[in-house]
């Protein structure tokens, strides 16, 4: 048994010295993603809502990159800078895996690694 780096040329640097996302037989576990966009490197925009999308697009740069996608998802770990935006983070999250519903957690926190930022999203998911 081992276990590699997942790596997806689309998507920003990390901000730490870690992996986005590890493989482990089928498994893959992404590290948190927040919302910066890797074609022009800044934040998405500057609300839930934009942020919560290209969150999840970056997720899933990294299921593709590593033969899954958010089909495949298991569960997810949702963090918000303000739980007021609960809602429009829900909207988006919810389009984006339409019927397929993960197992979530969804907490707010004192900040996150980026100014502006409003949204990281982690996940575990498999390779089918």
């Amino acid at each position: 048994m081992s276990h590699h780096p997942v790596l997806a040329p689309n998507l920003p640097s990390p901000v730490g010295p870690y992996s986005p996302g590890m493989g482990f037989e089928r498994l893959i576990f992404v590290s948190g993603q927040g919302a910066v966009d890797p074609a022009t490197g800044q934040l998405a925009g500057p609300d839930a809502t934009a942020q919560t999308e290209q969150c999840l697009k970056n997720l899933q740069a990294i299921l593709q990159a590593a033969g899954s996608d958010l089909q495949h998802v298991l569960r997810c770990g949702v963090f918000l800078v303000d739980m007021k935006e609960f809602k429009e983070m829900n909207a988006v999250y919810a389009r984006m895996f339409g019927d397929h519903r993960p197992a979530r957690t969804t907490v707010q926190v004192a900040a996150l690694p980026r100014e502006g930022l409003r949204v990281e999203i982690d996940c575990v998911a498999y390779k089918p």
